[in-house]
C-alpha cells in the first residue's frame, strides 16, 4: 500500500511580534508577545473585537508595518529589520492584497485595474495583458474585462480585486474584510472562490468580524488586548453548497 502525504511547509513565521505605541507617559500594546505559524495553503480567518490586534497583526504580515520587536520571516526572509524600498518590494512580488471596499479605479476596465500591480513592477505591456486576462478569466469575469467597475456587481468588483491580487503570482493573499460591502449570498460566492484558492495551494489569511464567513476558512485565530486567545483548526463549510441556499438575485450587474 503506497501512503500519499502532504508535505506541509512553514510560509510565514512571526516569532514574539510586540507592537507598541507611546503617547506621553502611555505605553499601549497593540500587539504583546504573538508567535504565529502559517503553512503553505492554509486558509486562515483572523478574528477579534475592535482595538484586539487583528488589523495590526494583518499589517505587520503584509510589510505595511514594522514591528517594535520581534521577527517575522516570510518564505524563509527575515523581513521584519526591513524598512521602506525593501518593504514595498516584498508587498509587490510576495503578496496580493484584498481590501473590503475593492479599491479599484473607476474609470478603468477591470483588465486595466488587474495590470496595476505589474505596471508598478515593470512588466511589459503585451504580457501584462495576457497574464491580467487569464487570471480574470480565472475568476469567473472573461466575458466581463472591458467593463469599468460601475458596469459589474459588488460580487463582480471583489473577483476583479482577487484577479489583481494574484496577477504577480504571490505566495500569500491577505484579504481584509473581503466580504464586508457584499449581501449573504454574494459573500458566500467570494468564499467559494478562495476555497477553490485554497485547494489549488495559494495560502489565504482573511480578517473577519463574521463567525458565520471565518467557518469557510480551515483555521480559526482570535485575538484580544494584543494577543492570541484561540488557534485552532476548523472543518469548513463548503461554501458551494452553501449557494443552494440563496436564490439568485433577478438582476446582478447593469445592462
Amino acid at each position: 500500500m503506497v501512503l500519499h502525504v502532504r508535505v506541509l511547509m512553514r510560509l510565514l513565521e512571526a516569532r514574539h511580534l510586540i507592537k507598541e505605541y507611546v503617547t506621553g507617559d502611555n505605553r499601549v500594546f497593540a500587539l504583546n508577545d504573538v508567535s504565529i505559524g502559517i503553512d503553505t495553503g492554509e486558509f486562515v480567518a483572523i478574528m477579534g473585537q475592535s482595538g484586539s490586534g487583528k488589523s495590526t497583526f494583518m499589517n505587520l504580515i503584509g510589510c505595511l508595518d514594522v514591528p517594535t520587536s520581534g521577527e517575522y520571516y516570510l518564505n524563509g526572509e527575515k523581513v521584519s529589520d526591513m524598512q521602506g524600498d525593501q518593504l514595498a518590494l516584498i508587498r509587490n512580488q510576495q503578496i496580493g492584497f484584498v481590501f473590503q471596499q475593492f479599491n479599484l479605479l473607476p474609470r478603468t476596465t477591470a483588465l486595466e485595474n488587474v495590470e496595476l500591480p505589474m505596471l508598478y513592477a515593470g512588466i511589459p505591456a503585451e504580457e501584462r495583458r495576457v497574464r491580467a486576462s487569464a487570471r480574470l478569466k480565472e475568476v469567473g469575469l472573461g466575458e466581463r474585462m472591458h467593463h469599468t467597475p460601475s458596469e459589474l456587481s459588488g460580487g463582480q468588483q471583489q473577483r476583479v480585486a482577487i484577479a489583481r491580487g494574484l496577477v504577480n503570482n504571490p505566495s500569500l493573499i491577505l484579504a481584509d474584510e473581503p466580504t464586508g460591502a457584499l449581501d449573504s449570498r454574494t459573500s458566500i460566492e467570494i468564499m467559494a472562490l478562495m476555497q477553490k484558492l485554497s485547494r489549488e495551494g495559494m495560502t489565504i489569511v482573511i480578517v473577519t468580524h463574521n463567525p458565520e464567513i471565518a467557518e469557510f476558512t480551515n483555521r480559526i485565530i482570535v485575538f484580544r488586548d494584543g494577543k492570541v486567545q484561540s488557534d485552532l483548526p476548523n472543518t469548513p463549510s463548503d461554501a458551494e453548497k452553501e449557494l443552494l441556499n440563496y436564490p439568485l438575485p433577478d438582476a446582478e450587474v447593469p445592462s
